[in-house]
Order: C-alpha cells, then sequence, then structure tokens
C-alpha cells in the first residue's frame, strides 16, 4: 500500500513477480491498487496496472467500494494539491455504462466532479477574467498605437501624386507590413480575449476551449508585439537611418529588448498551457528493460 501511495510502480513489480496474488488486496477500507491509485492519483502506478499486470482491462472498470462508487466516481473527487487529475484518462478506459452508473447516493461520475471541484472551477473563472481582462487592455492599447502610426507615412507624401516618398524602399515595405501584421494579429488577439471574458465557463469548457483561446491569443499578441517593434524600428530608420548604416545596430538592440522581455516573462505561462492542454496522457506502455 505504501508502495501504491508514494507512486513507486517498480517496487509493485517486484512485489507481484514474487506474490502475484498480492495485486487483489484490499485496504482497511476495502479499495483495491487501482482504486487506490486512483484516489491518491498515482499516475504511474494505475499506468502499470492497467498495461503490465491487468490483461483485461475491463476487470478493472468493475471495481466498485462499499458505496457503489466505480472507477470513475473516485477520479471525479478532488485530486490531492500537485497531483494529476485523473477523470478524462479513466473515462477513456472505462465502459460507456459506467459513465452514467450511480452510487448509493444516486450520484453519477459527473455529478461527483461538479461537486468536487465546484471551488476550483470558481477559481479558474476567476484567474481567467483576470488575466484575459490585462490582455484585453494592453491589445487594445496596441491597436491604438499601430493605427495612428500607420496613417502617419514617415519622410512624408510627393506633393503631386501623394504617393510616400519612400515607398519603393525596403525599409518602407518592412515598415508597412509590419504595421499591418501588427493591426490585424492585435485584432484578433483583443477579440480572442473578449471571447474568454464572455465565456460561460462551463466544466468541459477549461478542458480545451479555454486553453486553445488563451493560447492563441497569447500567440496573436507576441507577434503583435513584434511586428510593432520591427514597424517602429523600420520609421526611426527612414527618418535617421539614410545614408548611416550604422543606426541599425542600436535599432536592433532596442528592439530585441522588449520582444525579449515579453517572451521571459510570458513563455512560461505559454508552456505549462500548452503541456496541461496537450501533454501526453496517463496510459501509457512502460518500456521494457533490458
Amino acid at each position: 500500500m505504501a508502495a501504491v501511495k508514494n507512486d513507486t510502480p517498480e517496487v509493485i513489480e517486484q512485489i507481484t513477480k514474487m506474490i502475484p496474488q498480492s495485486i487483489w488486496v484490499n485496504d482497511e477500507d476495502s479499495y483495491r491498487l487501482p482504486q487506490i491509485s486512483i484516489l491518491n492519483r498515482c499516475e504511474n502506478v494505475f499506468n502499470f496496472l492497467v498495461h503490465e499486470v491487468t490483461h483485461d482491462k475491463n476487470l478493472l472498470t468493475t471495481f466498485k467500494d462499499k458505496d457503489e462508487n466505480n472507477l470513475l466516481h473516485l477520479a471525479g473527487r478532488l485530486a490531492p494539491k500537485q497531483k494529476l487529475n485523473m477523470v478524462l484518462e479513466v473515462s477513456k478506459l472505462v465502459r460507456p455504462s459506467e459513465r452514467e452508473a450511480t452510487n448509493l447516493k444516486e450520484e453519477t461520475p459527473i455529478m461527483i466532479f461538479r461537486k468536487e471541484h465546484k471551488a476550483l472551477r470558481q477559481e479558474g473563472e476567476e484567474w481567467m477574467k483576470k488575466i484575459s481582462d490585462s490582455y484585453t487592455i494592453t491589445a487594445a492599447l496596441i491597436i491604438t498605437i499601430v493605427f495612428a502610426a500607420a496613417i502617419t507615412v514617415p519622410g512624408g507624401n510627393n506633393g503631386d501624386t501623394g504617393k510616400p516618398l519612400y515607398e519603393t524602399k525596403p525599409s518602407f515595405i518592412i515598415f508597412a507590413a509590419s504595421y499591418a501584421i501588427s493591426l490585424f494579429t492585435s485584432t484578433t488577439s483583443l477579440l480572442l480575449f473578449l471571447s474568454i471574458l464572455t465565456s460561460r465557463y462551463a466544466e468541459e469548457d477549461f478542458l480545451y476551449t479555454l486553453p486553445n483561446k488563451l493560447i492563441l491569443g497569447l500567440v496573436m499578441l507576441f507577434i503583435s508585439v513584434t511586428s510593432m517593434m520591427i514597424a517602429f524600428s523600420a520609421t526611426l530608420y527612414i527618418m535617421f537611418g539614410q545614408q548611416k548604416s550604422w543606426i541599425l545596430i542600436p535599432i536592433i538592440a532596442l528592439t530585441c529588448l522588449p520582444i525579449a522581455s515579453f517572451v521571459t516573462l510570458q513563455l512560461p505561462l505559454l508552456v505549462d498551457i500548452i503541456s496541461s492542454t496537450y501533454g501526453h496522457g496517463i496510459f501509457v506502455k512502460r518500456s521494457r528493460r533490458a
């Protein structure tokens, strides 16, 4: 039991090799090893029991406790801190009939999940709203700055034709393209963050819908900031860098500063969201050691 709670499948593997019947032992609450591993969110042990020990996975799904809770009922309980929530993975394992099964209190697994995670859902909703509100303000500021700068042509216009004086210069083409990209991407990120603020925040929305919007919004915001800084650098070069190639060095150095700051501060959040949303499941066969 200690090996299960400490999530050490190697110890269980050695014990089951010497005493195969030990896999079916119960603890003081009549829970068997698969049930204990789910209650304690021991994904490595449960993965070992599914792939290495039990050849018939349907046999695991038949386990019930004294209150008629199946594995999915147990997985729906609030997970301990720093432990993987196994509801989605276990729901893939159990039979469809077990997903709607009720215990002695007439509760289905989804009812238990919603009751146990009510406070956690509220915390997640508040966090999503706060972070989306901050990013919405940032995106709106970028849109305002970029739109005002885009209609101000650096270097002026030709008095006869009205066309920009530097329209054929590579620096001007970079300026125009960068500001256009920044305007479009910042507008897209603003709409994405607004959609998060107006979401219904149901339990299933936290699985893919809200993380996907947040991931895409952050990516669009990063592209917008990067394009804006490139466009501003092109403007500086057009105004002050003609025939002065050395000015490119301080311009590039200063341009990289806000971009690097954005990446340093926001990349960890983006990586965490992507890994938690699209990370591999727990049911992966363990590689055999030589």
